[in-house]
């Protein structure tokens, strides 16, 4: 009964909706890759798609698609409760199981066929009329569901189940995982394609991995900021009161003019650092700034935390 209120209170949150709507955001542009890029040129990438894609031409010459992504996800999904455990929460759940059905929205809403052109290469049909463009584009609208989903502990399912079982049994990091379980759908490619397209669709595999991660790195991208100031207290100041952000200070020496200074050093977003430029120009403070790029920060300084210090704020007054 506890299980059941707690599922229903945490229902009732604005969190909750906010990443509802972006995993579906994300599937739907997820679908939209899938449906124009990957199934008319019949370009297979290292996924559950692809592997339908294979499957449906195999056996229901290139229909019912997203019954074959919608049975392997539940099948995937199953092996991943008893092989893996308990891990795979209800968001895979629900983003692997809305892909199929999201395919066939598209297809309602524009069928491939009435923009397809033939492949310039091939001659099979392809929205972009080259493989390698199919596949830029096909890459590029993955990569940023993927990553926009990772950024709230999200996944589109398929693939990375394989890749933690993967990563499980036979102990590859979960990079490797993914590259070998995306390898292995490729290669069953040649059942449909020639090798040169078999071949394109490994180094989109490839390709996807890199883009995932240049995607990921920056949403998730922080500015590590160090001021070496007299008035650092009046910066630390407005770093607390106003940014809600912690900050470190440091005693440093300096090499020219051998005087002892206090550096602080802080972790910013972009715009947080921006307002601070902004705030040290419009008071004229002199000091002198450093800033680096920070790709990702674990710990204490979430981006929950500076909600939980403003609410904590607004109840004191």
């Amino acid at each position: 009964m506890s299980k059941i209120t707690d599922a229903l209170s945490v229902v009732k949150t604005g969190k909750f909706w906010k990443e509802l709507i972006i995993m579906t955001l994300g599937m739907f542009v997820t679908a939209a890759a899938v449906y124009y890029f990957l199934v008319p040129s019949k370009l297979i990438i290292g996924t559950i798609s692809g592997l339908s894609i294979v499957l449906s031409n195999i056996f229901s010459h290139g229909q019912g698609i997203s019954i074959y992504i919608m049975a392997i996800n539940a099948i995937l999904l199953i092996l991943a409760w008893l092989l893996i455990g308990h891990e795979f929460g209800a968001k895979t759940v629900y983003t692997a199981m809305i892909l199929g059905p999201l395919t066939d929205v598209w297809d309602a809403i524009l069928p491939w066929q009435k923009i397809a052109n033939a492949n310039l290469v091939t001659g099979s049909p392809s929205v972009m009329g080259d493989p390698w463009l199919d596949l830029c584009c096909f890459v590029l609208l993955l990569s940023a569901a993927q990553a926009l989903m990772f950024s709230i502990n999200a996944s589109t399912g398929g693939l990375d189940i394989l890749a933690k079982i993967v990563n499980k049994y036979l102990h590859f990091d979960i990079g490797a995982s993914v590259s070998i379980a995306g390898a292995c759908i490729c290669c069953t490619a040649f059942f449909i394609n020639d090798f040169r397209m078999v071949v394109i669709g490994l180094i989109g595999t490839w390709i996807n991995g890199l883009v995932v991660d240049y995607f990921t790195a920056t949403l998730n991208n922080r500015k590590r900021v160090c001021i070496v100031s007299k008035d650092y207290d009046r910066i630390r100041r407005y770093i607390i009161d106003e940014l809600k952000r912690g900050c470190t200070l440091y005693e440093v020496i300096g090499g020219y003019s051998n005087e002892k200074s206090i550096e602080l050093e802080v972790l910013l977003t972009k715009d947080e650092f921006s307002k601070l430029l902004a705030y040290l120009k419009d008071n004229e403070i002199p000091a002198f700034t450093t800033a680096g790029n920070v790709s990702e920060v674990y710990g204490l300084w979430t981006k929950h935390s500076k909600k939980k210090a403003i609410k904590a704020e607004v109840e004191k007054r």
